[in-house]
């Protein structure tokens, strides 16, 4: 990876492509991807014009036009990685956003995606069908749960978890009443319960930005009455209120 500049800008650039296990040479050396953060606009402009003319993608700091690929703002909780990008409308709100999130996100998250990881093959000897052993999944991770992931937990809670009951997301049919088109004004409940639910049943005129909120393999089926009859698992019945 190719650096160019001096200063605050160049210097945390540095700093981020380091710690993402980089190496950062001159100029002269080949690269296929490259970092302009000069200051000044014509030195700048001049240094990506060299650059691209020898095929090497630019990211210009405080440039979008002349960017060929953006940076995200990262939160890194290894392995659980989680980027906020803008497309280069601003780097700052990135940032902001980012570290906003950091307060909600433990320390120990990344342990705990490690030891879900580890007890792959507990699970799948304890739930054998895949569906089960999702809807088992979901109902542990979900708000509240036992391991919620925005809380902190013991390093054996996932043992913890497998040991012992463990509670399974609703069966059966569930209505959902909406007041608002918006998808912003769910519920936390109708949110909750749209990311676990197996079957949709609901109005046509439904925006498809709230059926989004629900998984993407959930069946759906678009219905003017409320089902006599529900699939296996979690079913909602999603209209209108009125």
């Amino acid at each position: 990876m190719i650096l160019l500049g001096k200063g605050e800008a160049a210097e945390a650039k540095a700093r981020l492509l380091r710690r993402a296990g980089a190496r950062i040479v001159s100029e002269t050396h080949e690269a296929a991807l490259a970092i302009v953060a000069i200051e000044d606009e014509e030195a700048a402009l001049a240094a990506i014009a060299r650059l691209k003319g020898r095929g090497i993608l630019i990211n210009a700091v405080d440039r979008p036009d002349h960017c060929d690929f953006t940076l995200p703002a990262v939160i890194d909780r290894d392995p659980v990685i989680i980027a906020i990008g803008t497309g280069g409308a601003s780097a700052g709100l990135a940032k902001t956003i980012r570290q906003r999130l950091e307060q909600f996100l433990p320390p120990g998250l990344g342990g705990l995606a490690t030891a879900l990881k580890d007890a792959r093959a507990a699970m799948k000897a304890r739930w054998p069908d895949a569906v089960n052993r999702r809807r088992a999944i979901d109902a542990v991770l979900t708000e509240g749960g036992p391991l919620d992931p925005l809380v902190p937990h013991d390093a054996d809670a996932v043992e913890k978890w497998l040991s012992g009951d463990q509670a399974a997301n609703p069966d059966g049919l569930i209505e959902i009443l909406l007041t608002s088109s918006d998808p912003d004004d769910l519920t936390l409940r109708a949110a909750r319960l749209l990311g676990q639910a197996d079957t949709l049943y609901h109005w046509p005129d439904i925006p498809e930005a709230i059926l989004n909120r629900a998984r993407a393999d959930a069946v759906r089926f678009s219905v003017t009455d409320a089902p006599t009859k529900s699939r296996p698992g979690l079913s909602l019945y999603v209209r209108w209120d009125r």
